[in-house]
């Protein structure tokens, strides 16, 4: 991806007409009542209980938020210049349904759980919190085969914890008291909550100096929030199990800090997501090679690969076997039990309907894998939306072909997708690597590529 991809997000298309509608409010409401069908629609026909209770909160949620964008909508219609349908007023709305459709059921949950409710969060919370525990009393999150053999058969799937092992910060709480807000979700909220702040506050001091582009960047910000925190990929994730979201919220912080050329900041905030989940490493890549064509591969690779190394050290040095039985063997199929991840995508459907399919899959997963490096290799990102488009796309790619993996992995490409559009920004001068010259960047023009200026 290069400067093509580049006037592909800045193009005005479909979505982008769509996205204007009515300031903004037409797609809000379609995405609020959808989100509340989805949630009517998860808490009638879910077989699981923490997605069934969920549900049946979130859709009230959604609906109040549908409700006041009609409100807004029906305002805009009598006075277009009616503060109830500006960008503060959408942003306080995201709010609100971020807070009754994510953080109450969440909230709930974990309440209902201290009283003793066991079917009140998924597997990856208490995994979490058992590694928290494990961390503070081992010095290592994780199990040994021998101890995870020597486990209850029913047991032995939550005796794994196939995170990196920054994950187990998250699990401490739990570990030091027991109560809902010790709940290892709350605390994903929290963190999430935080990071995306952070992100919100790097692409608003990069905000164009007109008010027209501003108020346009503002929107996309938001849309781009919104799908991080808002849909129910992301919602319903957060308040049953959440562990994604992080390690979600790190990777577009560590993009809106390309954006605005911060790439020692960039790379440790990719590098802390890295720290979390093999998810992110695939980010750091691609924003090394995006770091290579601003000179700075040094300053972005020293957060995004040394912050997992730290990570990893600890876990290395008092228990190796457990470490690699955990973050490897477990992943790649050959643990003691196998991974529930196994939603009806195309990888998982060719591993179990062809001979051989796991064989196939994974030739498929390494094939698309080597055509994005050589990709990247030959014609690296230069902008961070670019860099956005390529990690987008490639996780849809790979989140597809895997033998194993889970229908709430979407979350990322999602979310990386809506939010390059966010990050466009005037393209600042850069030298010329064959003749020095002073020249504009991909995106100034055809003529002014090819002429450097005196």
């Amino acid at each position: 991806m290069t400067a093509a991809a580049d006037r592909t997000v800045r193009t005005p298309s479909r979505w982008r007409r769509a996205d204007r509608a009515a300031g903004g409010l037409a797609l809000d409401l379609g995405l609020y009542a959808a989100s509340a069908a989805f949630a009517a629609v998860t808490a009638a026909t879910s077989t699981l209980p923490p997605h069934r209770a969920w549900g049946t909160v979130a859709a009230y949620g959604y609906l109040l938020a549908a409700v006041v964008v009609a409100v807004a909508l029906a305002a805009r219609r009598r006075d277009a210049s009616s503060a109830l349908a500006g960008l503060p007023a959408r942003w306080a709305v995201a709010g609100l349904a971020w807070v009754t459709a994510t953080m109450l059921p969440l909230v709930q949950q974990g309440v209902q759980r201290v009283a003793g409710r066991t079917d009140r969060a998924q597997e990856e919370v208490v995994v979490v919190e058992h590694a928290g525990n494990r961390l503070v009393e081992t010095g290592t999150p994780y199990l040994g085969h021998d101890a995870i053999a020597a486990l209850p058969a029913d047991e032995r799937l939550l005796g794994y914890t196939p995170y990196q092992p920054g994950m187990a910060l998250f699990g401490l709480p739990r570990a030091v008291a027991d109560g809902w807000w010790t709940d290892a979700r709350v605390w994903f909220a929290v963190a999430t909550a935080l990071v995306l702040a952070l992100a919100v506050r790097a692409l608003r001091t990069d905000a164009p100096t007109d008010p027209t582009g501003r108020a346009d960047r503002g929107a996309l910000v938001l849309r781009g929030v919104q799908a991080a925190t808002v849909l129910p990929i992301c919602a319903l994730t957060l308040a049953t199990g959440g562990d994604d979201l992080p390690v979600l919220a790190l990777c577009l912080l560590a993009l809106a800090l390309a954006a605005v050329d911060r790439p020692g900041r960039a790379g440790l905030a990719v590098g802390l997501a890295g720290a979390l989940k093999l998810f992110a490493w695939p980010v750091a890549l691609v924003l090394i090679a995006w770091a290579a064509t601003r000179r700075s591969t040094g300053r972005l690779a020293a957060g995004a690969l040394g912050v997992p190394a730290l990570a990893l050290l600890p876990a290395l040095l008092v228990d190796r076997d457990a470490l690699v039985e955990n973050v490897l063997r477990f992943p790649l199929g050959h643990g003691l039990v196998t991974s529930p991840a196994q939603s009806p995508f195309p990888g998982q459907l060719i591993a179990t309907a062809l001979p051989a399919g796991r064989v196939v899959a994974a030739a498929l997963l390494v094939a698309v894998g080597v055509g994005i490096a050589v990709r990247l290799l030959r014609r690296p990102p230069r902008t961070a939306a670019a860099t956005a488009l390529v990690c987008g796309y490639g996780l849809l790619a790979a989140i597809l072909l895997m033998p194993s993996t889970r229908f709430g992995y979407l979350l990322y490409p999602v979310a990386l997708l809506v939010w390059a559009p966010a990050l466009t920004r005037p393209e600042p001068a850069t030298y010329a690597p064959l003749t020095g010259g002073l020249r504009r960047s991909a995106g100034a023009g055809r003529q002014a590529r090819r002429t450097p200026e005196v």
